[in-house]
This record gives C-alpha cells, structure tokens and sequence, in this order.
C-alpha cells in the first residue's frame, strides 16, 4: 500500500517520493494498543529496532527528537581498536614469524600492534527513502506540538530526505539546514574534499517551538579587533554552519564506535531546543552522545540501537547516569 504524503502535492508514481510506506490507517489499525505504552520512569537505553521503540510510545510524548541514521554509503562502516606493545630489538623476527607486525616509531622503538576489538555495521539500503520515510512518519506522530526534529545525514540522501521532509512537516515547518563542518582525514585530488554533514531541523508547528537563544554557546570573532573588547570577551552566537571537528582519534570521549559524533554538537541541540526534565530520543543511538548530552543538562531520554556491541558500548558510557538498560 502506498501512502499519499500530508501535503497538497502528490508524487508520481515514478517518484522515490510515492513511497511504499505502511498507512495511517494499518497503523491506527492492529498497531494501536501496542503503541499505547506509557513512558519509563527514568532514562532508558534499549537495545532493538528504533522503529519499534517509536511505535510503542504514546503520541505527543516527547519534546526532541536527534535521528543519525546510517548515511546509505553503499559500504560496510567498520573502526578497529588496536593495542600497542613494545617490542624488544632481538624479538622483532619472532614476532614478525608469527604474523603480528612490527612498527618503528619514535626514537627507534619497536611496536607490534594487536587488534582487540573490531566494531562495524552494513551501511546499504535498496529503498533508503522508503525505509526512512516510515520511521519518520512516526517520529512525527511521538512528538509534541512544540517539538522538534533534527535529521544528521550525508551527501549521499540528504537532498532526497529534504523533499521527504517537507511532505512529511510541511514546507513551513522547516527552520535550518545546519551544517556541521569538518577539517580531517584525506583530501580527494579529483573533486573538492567533502567535509560536511547536513543536518535537518524541522518544527511540528512553524510557529510554536522551542529555542532558548540564552543557551546558545558563543564562539570567537574571527576578527575580534573590529568589533571591541567587550563583544570579543562576550564572544557571538554560531550560524548555521558549525564548525567543529570529529571525535579525536586518542581522545578520551572516543568510544570505538564507527560513526561517533562529538559530544558538543548535540549538547547544542539539547541545551536549545528542550527545556529541563524534557524527554528527547535518539532511535539510532550508535555510542550514545544524545543520551551523555540529555543526562549532562537535566533532560531525559530514550535511546535505542538494534547492534548489540552499540548497546554494550552505551551501557559503559551511561552507567554512571540513572539510566534502566533493557531490550526491546
């Protein structure tokens, strides 16, 4: 069955738009009761398919809603983690014998270096939009009428997801493609290097929402000396182009997941657009950083994730949070 977007437009049946999308009706349908759940007592990390999660809960439930779904790259996303031990100078033929192999580094010292954990997912999807499309039909139904919708996604499906979005919100509910920009990893010598993501906000209402400017983090003047002492102290407000670069590869907030995203980016997102005690959900959860940056500024929140090493990964990061783990 086809479902007919909630807008004046109509796709063709040609269109990657006219999805084969579950109805309203088939939802409102056998679906009903099992949606009927009433939200945790507290902050709750499950392991399943975030589809599942959204379709358990209430409508109209919570306030912010991160979605950072695998991008479709058409490739297996994979992050090894490595341990290095030093090697004696006599050993370095033994250890090369047995198929570990020997580093050189710095000041003529030797190291063999051993995998101890390898974290991956398939990242190929034959009808992404489709796919996504019902997820978030329901994303749409959970959220509250002052709520919010951010979508973190790549080249790859952005601009697709954008006209997705707009026949699911409604053209007068989008508010900013904000894009988070990065200085890191190879530069292609055939096209200019892609270093930026887009992400999507998107309003229930377009007029009501939430966006505590107070909150809003300030950044550095590029030219502090145009503007005065006291606006350089002070410091403005970002735009909606964020820079700021990837976890670091040695730093302490790496996890080891594959597609981790910094900490600050979605301390941003919580701190302005959810107020204290509000419930915001990430229902592609990976490392967990919605949930650190929900727990760091009062709010709660549900995460979920179907891998079973990105819910022991969060379980790890979480724990010292009043946070329940369970499964779906």
């Amino acid at each position: 069955m086809r479902l007919e977007l909630l807008c004046a437009e109509t796709a063709s049946p040609k269109s990657p738009l006219a999805l084969p999308l579950k109805s309203q009706g088939a939802v409102r349908g056998g679906r009903e009761r099992s949606r009927r759940l009433l939200l945790p007592n507290r902050s709750t990390v499950f392991q399943g398919d975030g589809e599942t999660l959204l379709r358990s809960l209430p409508s109209e439930c919570v306030s912010l809603v991160y979605v950072d779904p695998p991008f479709n790259t058409g490739k297996r996303q994979e992050r090894r983690r490595v341990r290095c031990h030093r090697v004696e100078t006599d050993a370095i033929e033994t250890e090369t014998e047995t198929g570990m192999p020997v580093y050189r580094g710095f000041g003529a010292q030797h190291h063999r270096r051993e995998e101890v954990a390898r974290l991956a997912y398939d990242d190929r999807h034959a009808d992404y939009i489709g796919w996504l499309g019902a997820i978030l039909l329901e994303v749409r139904r959970v959220l509250k009428a002052e709520g919010s919708l951010f979508l973190h996604l790549d080249f790859h499906e952005a601009h697709y997801a954008k006209v997705l979005l707009d026949r699911l919100f409604g053209r007068d509910c989008f508010q900013n493609e904000i894009v988070w920009t990065y200085d890191f990893g190879g530069r292609s010598k055939r096209r200019w290097p892609r270093k930026h993501d887009s992400i999507f906000w998107y309003s229930k209402d377009p007029r009501r929402y939430c966006f505590h400017y107070d909150a809003i983090d300030r950044i550095p003047y590029m030219a502090p000396g145009l503007v005065g002492a006291r606006k350089a102290l002070r410091g403005k407000t970002p735009t909606d182009v964020w820079w700021q670069t990837i976890v670091p590869t040695q730093g302490r907030e790496k996890t080891g997941y594959p597609t981790q995203k910094p900490l600050v980016l979605a301390e941003r997102i919580v701190r302005v657009h959810s107020s204290a005690d509000d419930w915001v959900l990430d229902c592609f959860a990976g490392s967990g950083t919605l949930g650190e940056a929900a727990a760091l500024h009062g709010r709660r929140f549900l995460l979920s994730d179907k891998s079973e090493q990105a819910f022991a990964i969060m379980r790890r990061r979480l724990s010292c949070f009043d946070v329940d783990f369970k499964s779906l």
